[in-house]
């Protein structure tokens, strides 16, 4: 079933602009068809379509019930700029595997380093990417693509998180090791590397700003591999992919 995002839809049952458009141009829904919409904070609307038009579609709400697909606990993914479309694909699936927000970081060894325009166009488009995996995923919450932050800005911000996982192809404590050891931590970061690695410095850095080391096992992973592979690990070691 279709599935779309409103934050205050309880007080306004319709959709409109682009979301109204796909409707009725690429979908072409008519009139009784049933659609769910999710305010983005847990709530989800069961309905069926009262009128449909090029830039309104109203709605009819059937039953408001607790979204039961997010996990219990939040993930920041903080991965480094990727060649190509990688990066948007890390952001397609870290969204249908539960991630609630992706953090887009600049490290010494990025070979994609966009100008400021470009990176405004990008984070857009990013968002729209996670947008349309968190209705694929019947996502209860609207997962969000943060702006793009230096390695250093991202060190002098570890402190928030209950535990940092820093993914080193360098070396370090096996994760579901770490992961026991801090086994209550409930707001949890992911770090992961461009296709050049970490320098020393810059695993130096993090370390000493509290992430946690982990390797990732013995196999080199390529660097849109890795982040997928931790969050995956991740939420199966919390009972999330149950």
């Amino acid at each position: 079933m279709p599935r779309f995002f409103k934050e205050d839809f309880k007080e306004n049952p319709f959709l409109e602009g682009e979301e109204a458009s796909h409707i009725s141009r690429s979908l072409r829904m008519r009139p009784g068809e049933a659609i769910t919409v999710s305010d983005g904070k847990g709530k989800d609307f069961s309905c069926v379509i009262r009128s449909v038009a090029k830039e309104k579609i109203e709605l009819d709400v059937l039953e408001e019930t607790q979204n039961v697909t997010e996990p219990d606990i939040e993930v920041t993914l903080c991965t480094s700029l990727l060649k190509g479309d990688k990066l948007e694909q890390v952001i397609k699936h870290s969204v249908e595997l539960g991630a609630d927000f992706i953090v887009p970081v600049i490290s010494e060894n990025c070979v994609s380093r966009p100008d400021e325009k470009a990176l405004k166009a990008k984070t857009l488009r990013w968002q729209k990417i996670a947008n349309e995996a968190a209705g694929q995923s019947s996502r209860g919450k609207l997962p969000q693509v943060e702006e793009v932050v230096t390695l250093k800005r991202l060190s002098e911000q570890l402190s928030s998180y209950d535990l940092v996982l820093f993914c080193y192809e360098g070396g370090g404590s096996p994760l579901g090791e770490t992961f026991w050891e801090n086994d209550k931590a409930k707001k949890i970061a992911i770090i992961t590397g461009p296709e050049g690695g970490f320098s020393k410095e810059e695993a130096g850095m993090l370390e000493n700003a509290g992430a946690k080391v982990i390797t990732l096992g013995k196999r080199i992973l390529r660097a849109e591999t890795a982040p997928l592979a931790a969050l995956t690990a991740v939420m199966l070691l919390t009972d999330n992919l149950e």
